[in-house]
């Protein structure tokens, strides 16, 4: 079995937008905060937004007090006016595309247009755009509806922003026969217009389609409707405990595709279950190495391994013997304080990886013991170098403690930023300096005696690796990062932002390690080492065209990085030895 999840599938524009408003102002502010009506139709973002204390108004009251968030849909102008009227903050987070709309009926209510509003009665941006047009303003749900209309002298047409393309073609067909006067805008907004696109385009190389999101969602059930009409067997489902599994099981190849108010980590959740499914249907070996690289990576012991990797590549390039010493403190110290991290803090996990979260929650002892005992063994392994690097691994270890727990006494009513982990972008820039200095420093401190100016190099060459990987983990977290309020890169940067910076920096540690290499800063075998980075611009590309789904195998990918630069190394310190 393959499944391909399709391009467009998840959060578009507007809902996103709306959804990061609504955390925002719950993480920014301690007053009621309120969505006048459901802010997106998904019932599991909804009740992530319950969970933060913001609560859907239904009705205006006469008076009122705390943040009243518009939702994507879009009100009706006097609605808007009401909440202010009642005292209430209003925050407006009404999609741009339904805002065109709104401008554009507004203009032509104004010149004494009829607006004909294509789309369903009962939608809630349907019937904000109808307070847009004053008495003027007409749905039609149907072409028969358009056709029960009177004939009016001066009208537009506008479509529901998610309305079906295919029916809005047919009334534009409709409109240019009957009444060639009115004027007819494509209001339908181009991502609701690739999602259909695309749907039908993945039907013709799948032989099923999962359709996942809310059942009160408009766009979703269109896609339904036509992934059902590709004659494919089609699913609708809110989140993977729907799937129809004996129903989908012999099928070779799946397509998944989701309404634009479905969020990433359910799209996660059911690509996985498909991809649990597909393990268990394949031969044994296949099942065992499916679970051994789950364990491998969800343990962190993976990412170890290419952390000792990585110490034994910058041994290599600064010309100094690797020992095991060096490879173990730096395996065994990322082991300790990233599990350790997790056990702590798991909160955006439940969002972001939930396979994670739920493994940290049925495991917490063995990890548990894991981290005592990778810890005491960096311990041991540093003071049998001497009392400093007791000291140093020491208090890097009580660092990375500290940085989950609260500096600052709490005061009530007052919020501040207690923990490190708070500081914006905190933990992609520490996570690289430690990585930077137990694979690199260390050891150069340890066998050259001091640290010379190539060493900083490679530290500084380190840190970016490890910034680029840390980083791009940040961006596939960063719905569950906003959810518990963490201002990671990605957050503070936007992700296409951050995306080129990871790009810019890998491209060029590719370059610089060359560069160094060849003028004789550091040894030769960086010539090949160089191939590292090289990769990670290489996979960061084609994560930008969908070519990775969010499985183990993206994971695995990425962390295997390091353990590449380490037999990169081995081949360079064979060639050039």
């Amino acid at each position: 079995m393959k499944v391909t999840i399709a391009r467009t599938a998840g959060f578009c524009m507007g809902v996103r937008r709306a959804v990061e408003m609504a955390l925002d102002a719950s993480n920014k502010n301690q007053v009621p905060i309120y969505t006048y009506g459901p802010l997106i139709h998904n019932p599991q973002v909804l009740s992530i937004l319950a969970e933060k204390g913001i609560t859907v108004l239904e009705e205006i009251p006469e008076s009122g007090e705390g943040i009243v968030i518009i939702r994507a849909h879009g009100v009706p102008p006097q609605d808007r006016q009401a909440l202010i009227d009642a005292g209430f903050q209003v925050i407006d987070a009404t999609c741009p595309r339904v805002i065109k709309v709104q401008s554009i009926i507004a203009k032509h209510a104004r010149d004494g247009y009829a607006s004909i509003i294509i789309g369903d009665r009962e939608h809630p941006e349907v019937k904000g755009l109808l307070g847009y047009a004053g008495n003027q303003g007409y749905i039609a749900d149907s072409v028969e509806a358009l056709d029960r209309l009177p004939d009016f002298e001066k009208a537009i047409i506008v479509a529901q922003t998610t309305q079906n393309t295919a029916f809005f073609n047919r009334v534009r067909n409709r409109v240019n026969q009957n009444h060639p006067h009115y004027k007819i805008y494509a209001t339908i907004c181009d991502s609701t217009e690739k999602r259909q696109a695309e749907v039908k385009a993945l039907a013709q190389s799948v032989d099923a389609i999962v359709v996942v999101g809310g059942s009160d969602s408009g766009n979703t059930r269109r896609l339904y409707e036509i992934a059902a009409l590709t004659g494919k067997p089609t699913q609708h489902i809110e989140t993977e405990n729907e799937l129809d599994i004996r129903q989908l099981e012999n099928f070779r190849h799946i397509g998944i595709t989701a309404g634009a108010s479905t969020p990433n980590w359910i799209i996660k959740r059911v690509y996985r279950a498909l991809e649990k499914q597909l393990v268990q249907k394949g031969r044994i070996f296949r099942r065992w190495a499916y679970l051994v690289q789950r364990y491998l990576l969800l343990s962190n012991i993976y990412l170890a391994i290419g952390a000792g990797c990585l110490a034994y590549a910058a041994t290599e390039l600064l010309g100094i013997p690797a020992t095991a010493p060096d490879v173990l403190i730096a395996a065994l110290y990322i082991l300790c304080m990233h599990t350790f991290n997790n056990l702590i803090d798991i909160s955006s996990d439940r969002y972001s990886d939930p396979d994670r979260a739920t493994f940290y929650q049925n495991n917490r002892s063995w990890l548990s013991a894991l981290t005592l005992g990778a810890g005491a063994g960096v311990l041991i392994l540093a003071y049998s170098r001497g009392l400093l690097f007791f000291i140093l691994l020491f208090f890097m270890g009580l660092m990375g403690v500290v940085y989950n727990f609260s500096l600052v006494p709490k005061r009530v009513g007052i919020r501040r930023k207690s923990k490190i982990r708070d500081i914006p972008g905190s933990k992609t820039v520490l996570v690289g300096l430690a990585w930077g200095i137990v694979t690199s420093l260390l050891p150069a401190l340890h066998h050259a005696g001091g640290i010379q100016a190539n060493a900083v190099g490679v530290f500084f060459w380190i840190f970016c690796l490890v910034f680029v990987q840390t980083a791009f983990f940040d961006i596939m977290d960063m719905q569950g990062s906003r959810i518990v309020g963490k201002e990671t890169i990605p957050i503070l940067l936007g992700e296409n932002r951050t995306m080129r910076l990871l790009k810019i920096l890998a491209g060029s540690m590719a370059v610089l390690i060359w560069i160094a290499s060849a003028l004789g800063f550091v040894a030769l075998s960086g010539l090949f080492i160089g191939i590292c980075p090289l990769m990670m611009m290489i996979f960061l590309y084609f994560h930008e065209h969908g070519e990775f789904s969010p499985g183990f195998r993206q994971n695995f990918l990425m962390e295997s990085h390091f353990i590449f630069a380490g037999l990169l190394a081995l081949m360079g310190s064979l060639i050039f030895i």
